[in-house]
Parts: structure tokens; sequence; C-alpha cells
């Protein structure tokens, strides 16, 4: 009698081999640790953007709040001691990005005060001072108030208000433009920028650096601390962010120079620098 092959029934399956077993239970372990990183990974992202964003935004609304009540103060007889770390003493508004950009400047960039909003570098010079007025800012969460810096084009104007004044800085012309710069054709946005040269020829409008190099942030960028004495100092602005997005990895610098100031009006608070509405 011939042997025939054994078929098995759908109701009653042979078992899989030793080995697929394992394969197949192994399988499913990664798949559902995968799963798992994955939602580990979308509540990290969702906290980093939203959450921290919304404590950013109640500490920065308070830091605003306190910055105006004492710029509607009379002025005092004497010059106001310097801002303790953390305390808000300017306004940095950047048109580009629209009219409702505008936060407060507090002093200091430790973790505590960049997650209210964008620091001054301590030590750096103040607004509209010659040297170079330095502040840094997140990229990602806690409000992101330079996530889109990389899009400032050169001669955009970058304005910081103060008790007393309006500063309009603009953003320097871009290592590519340098060797032929003409002001965007004469563009009358341009007018007071140009590539500075001397011991600033390589202060660019935009450059890519390591975490290390703090040296971008010296009163000539780039250079020793004491190249200069102040008063042979240009006036200058910069700001800083990680780079790139969601990365710590390198910094975006972004370097910006005086062009105009403006005394504030007491008897006339509403009025503003029409640069604010330049877009």
């Amino acid at each position: 009698m011939t042997e025939s092959a054994t078929v098995a029934s759908p109701e009653h399956p042979e078992a899989p081999p030793p080995d697929r077993r394992r394969v197949r239970s192994a399988l499913r372990v990664v798949g559902e640790l995968l799963i798992t990183a994955g939602l580990v990974l979308l509540l990290f992202v969702f906290y980093a953007v939203y959450v921290t964003d919304w404590s950013t935004a109640r500490k920065q609304a308070e830091a605003t709040d306190q910055l105006q009540t004492r710029w509607e103060q009379p002025a005092p007889a004497a010059p106001p001691p310097p801002p303790s770390t953390g305390e808000g003493f300017a306004q940095l508004y950047l048109p580009e990005f629209g009219p409702d950009f505008r936060f407060a400047v507090l002093e200091g960039t430790d973790g505590e005060t960049l997650s209210a909003g964008p620091g001054h570098y301590v030590g750096t010079a103040w607004p509209g001072e010659q040297g170079n007025f330095a502040v840094a800012g997140h990229r990602i969460g806690k409000g992101a108030p330079f996530n889109d810096l990389d899009k400032l084009d050169s001669c955009d104007p970058i304005v910081v208000e103060t008790a007393t004044r309006w500063y309009v800085y603009r953003v320097l012309p871009m290592a590519d433009e340098v060797a032929g710069w003409n002001g965007h054709g004469g563009d009358q946005r341009c007018q007071g920028v140009a590539p500075i040269g001397g011991p600033y020829e390589q202060v660019h409008g935009q450059r890519i650096v390591l975490p290390t190099q703090g040296e971008v942030i010296h009163p000539v960028p780039g250079q020793p601390v004491d190249l200069l004495p102040p008063d042979q100092r240009t006036r200058l602005i910069t700001l800083t962010t990680c780079h790139p997005e969601f990365s710590a990895e390198q910094r975006l610098i972004v370097h910006g120079v005086l062009t105009t100031e403006y005394p504030k009006d007491p008897a006339h608070p509403e009025l503003r620098p029409a640069e604010l509405e330049e877009r």
C-alpha cells in the first residue's frame, strides 16, 4: 500500500517548528518595543513643543507685564541698577515674522531664564551700546522665539525697545553677498548696511558654528575680547540658537548692525518706529 502524504486540516493545523516559534516571539517582542518607543517619542515631542510652550507663554507674559509696569513709572533721578538674572529689560521685535513677534529680553542665559524667553548674554553690550549686544533663544519648545531665525535675510530689521529708546539693527550681508554687495540694488532698507571690513571682515549676516565657539558673542565676533577699545567698536547685535532643529549639535548665529535709533516721546507713547511695519 502506498503511503499518502498527510495534509493538515484548517481545524487542526500542524504546530510550527520550535525555531519558527522563537522567531515569531522575538519579532512580536521587537514590534511591541518599537511601538512603545514610538509612543514615548511622540509624548516627548508633544511635551517639548506644546507643554513647554504653554509654560513659557505664561512666564513671558508675566515678564512683559512687569517690564511695562516699570516703564510706566516716572523716570528715576539716578540710573537704575543693572537687571538681575531672569529680569526683563528690553523688548525684541523681528518684523519679518509678523506684528505679533515680540519678546521680553531677560538678563542671563541659564536654563531657567531661557525657559521664559530670550536671554541676554551677561557681560555683552547693552542695546545701542558700542560692542555686541548678544541674545540667545530656543528654537524648539519653550516658546521657540528663534525657531525661524534662519529665514532672516540681509537688511531685515531687528528692533529693540528699551525704557527710553528704540534701536533698529539690520542683518549684515551674507558671506556670499559680500564681494558684490550693492545693497540689494539700492533697496532703501539697506541704508547703513554693508560689509564692515577691518577686524570685522569675517562677520557676516548668518553663520553656523560649534557650541564651543563662544567667541561669536565677543565685541568683535570671532576675535579676542580686548582686540579693540570700547570707543572703536561697531554697534552690533548677535542672535544665537541651536542648529539644526531638534538638535544642539551646532549653533545658528545671526549678526546685525545698528542703523537707526529713536528716542521715545513720553507724551506720545503710542508712537512706534516705521521699521516695525516692514515685511
